[in-house]
């Protein structure tokens, strides 16, 4: 068990970011061990083949048979949505005492596998290991992740979009009510069950950092209790992260709107915000800002401000329109 003690002004510097770093070192596991996720077999189907070139020995080193990461692989973002380059700069500044004990602490009891035993030995191996492997995640992310990160980011700010929602009608209890079976808040502590080392953090003034991930499977703290709190959580939709785009819609709806708008007003059953349209469109936000605009002022929808964001749905008029062209 895990737990981070949170004050009132903890609470107020909780934030949300995404990290595209976090993201290419937690699918590592799932190319690890394809029994993880089935979700995300079809992601691995398609980057398996683009590995060939990579020093594939290494990059699967950095996971311990425990599934742990090395912390200083995974540092915390300081803006909300740092790219790759920036995050990799951070990494390659680490101070090799940082970089030998975060591989020994994230591999322990076990003895560190071949490719990471520089690791064990002076501050010029360590640091020869470091650069090497920043070049290989840099080499794989472009390879395995970055190609899929604009859809990835889209179920990620739905995610956050969600949350926010949740920690404005009911403040930290409900923020982790529905977040994950292993999370619980009580008396102003989270406690993260199921974890194989065992401390409590006390965040005093340090805040607590959410990151949403599309490829982990439970809640991640950092494996340091040194570290500042910080919480990687499974992200909400990603169970349709990898469905087959919509085929066009040749109904006489779609004869009458166009194509994206007739399927824009078919997902509007429910109230939701424009990146979550774009995301289950595959399309920018910015278009789908463009068809709303029309939808709206044609009062096929409707709209309504959710904090900083605007969540839109059907009209009964929409409705109709629907009905009718399902017949």
């Amino acid at each position: 068990m895990i737990s981070f003690v949170l004050g009132v002004e903890d609470l107020a510097d909780t934030r949300f970011a995404l990290s595209p770093l976090h993201e290419t070192l937690l699918s590592l596991r799932v190319l690890q061990d394809p029994g993880l996720s089935a979700l995300h077999l079809p992601w691995r189907r398609s980057v398996i083949g683009e590995l060939g070139g990579l020093d594939t020995g290494l990059l699967m080193a950095l996971v311990a048979r425990r599934r742990t990461l090395p912390d200083f692989l995974t540092p915390n973002p300081t803006g909300f949505t740092p790219s790759f380059e920036e995050e990799l700069a951070v990494v390659r500044r680490t101070h090799p005492a940082q970089v030998r004990r975060d591989l020994l602490l994230a591999h322990a009891p076990d003895p560190l596998p071949a490719p990471l035993r520089a690791a064990a030995g002076g501050d010029e191996g360590v640091v020869e290991l470091r650069e090497a492997v920043c070049e290989v995640l840099r080499r794989y992310w472009k390879a395995a992740v970055a190609p899929m990160w604009p859809r990835m980011r889209l179920v990620l700010e739905a995610d956050m979009t969600y949350r926010a929602r949740q920690l404005a009608l009911g403040g930290a209890r409900l923020l982790f009510a529905d977040m994950h079976p292993h999370l619980r808040w009580h008396d102003g502590e989270l406690f993260i069950g199921n974890m194989i080392s065992s401390h409590r953090v006390v965040a005093d003034g340090r805040g607590l950092l959410l990151l949403p991930s599309v490829f982990v499977h439970q809640p991640a703290p950092p494996v340091s209790p040194d570290e500042p709190p910080s919480l990687v959580y499974p992200s909400r939709g990603v169970a349709t992260l990898w469905d087959q785009a919509p085929s066009p819609d040749a109904t006489a709806l779609a004869s009458l709107l166009g194509a994206p708008r007739a399927g824009l007003l078919r997902l509007l059953e429910e109230p939701l915000p424009t990146v979550e349209l774009a995301r289950r469109l595959r399309v920018t936000p910015s278009a789908v800002s463009q068809h709303l605009r029309v939808l709206y002022a044609t009062g096929l929808v409707t709209r309504a401000r959710d904090g900083r964001h605007v969540l839109y749905r059907r009209s009964r008029l929409g409705d109709h329109l629907v009905a009718g062209g399902a017949r």
